[in-house]
């Protein structure tokens, strides 16, 4: 017994290790990707293929409040108290590999290899989307909803975005840019799916919040009056998915932020 858990310790500390890691490359391919450094700038290569499905440029800040977001889960996991907790060890290593996706991401987008990206950027929504579901209802206290629930919300609301945004990118990078019909279609889509996913997850508002936030920045972009009003009936169903959830949760607090 001893012997085991021994063994689950140095795998806790293995795992905590390659989270902290992880943090810090995700980082530091945002600053490289952000300022050219690797290829050209992100905002640069998607700017080069326009499609009424890219969000305005202010709304790319959001990546600073995920990986400040993250690099804080990644801390406190690493901490000798928060290492052998079960919800840790259930998403640690689909962490790990988020991080590592969005620096590949980074590393493919930024060489214009739109078709890798586009892989790459599903792998990880897929990894959020798992750690999302690891997550239970209840989370243990304010820290694990704000340093835990809220930065895993907010990751996954905004990939779930970029996910969109860039199939619409990789389409045009082969002069196949989404139409105004086929852009309203997936708003339509990115709304109801946005809506069922509010109201299952474990908590709701770092997801909500952002991805209303990304489509409130397409709303604003886009030159298409009609992709613009569709745009913001999405938002409008997803604060209506959140508040019906809240609504009708027993625990209001324990819906909203885990």
């Amino acid at each position: 017994m001893t012997s085991e858990t021994e063994e689950q310790t140095r795998a806790d500390a293995w795992r905590a290790a390659a989270l902290v890691v992880a943090a810090a490359v995700q980082i530091l391919a945002g600053f490289v990707g952000g300022a050219g450094l690797w290829g050209e700038a992100v905002g640069e290569v998607a700017n080069a293929y326009p499609t009424l499905l890219l969000p305005g440029g202010a709304a790319f800040t959001i990546w600073s409040l995920i990986y400040v977001g993250f690099a804080a889960l990644a801390v406190r996991q690493a901490l000798p108290g928060q290492r052998h907790r079960t919800v840790h060890r259930r998403t640690g290593w689909w962490l790990v590999a988020a991080g590592v996706l969005n620096a590949a991401w980074v590393a493919l987008f930024a060489q214009r290899l739109t078709v890798l990206a586009q892989l790459v950027i599903i792998a990880l929504l897929v990894c959020l989307a798992v750690v999302a579901s690891r997550l239970r209802a209840g989370a243990d206290g304010w820290p694990d909803r704000l340093l835990l629930h809220l930065p895993v919300g907010v990751y996954l609301g905004w990939v779930s975005m970029a996910t969109v945004a860039g199939a619409a990118t990789t389409a045009a990078s082969y002069d196949a840019a989404p139409t105004t019909a086929v852009a309203i279609a997936v708003l339509v889509l990115t709304g109801l799916a946005a809506a069922v996913a509010v109201a299952v997850l474990p908590s709701v508002v770092g997801f909500a919040v952002t991805v209303c936030w990304a489509l409130a920045w397409i709303a604003s972009r886009t030159p298409e009056s009609a992709v613009a009003v569709t745009a913001l009936l999405a938002v409008a169903v997803v604060v209506v998915a959140a508040v019906v959830r809240l609504w009708r949760a027993g625990d209001r607090s324990t819906a909203a932020w885990g």
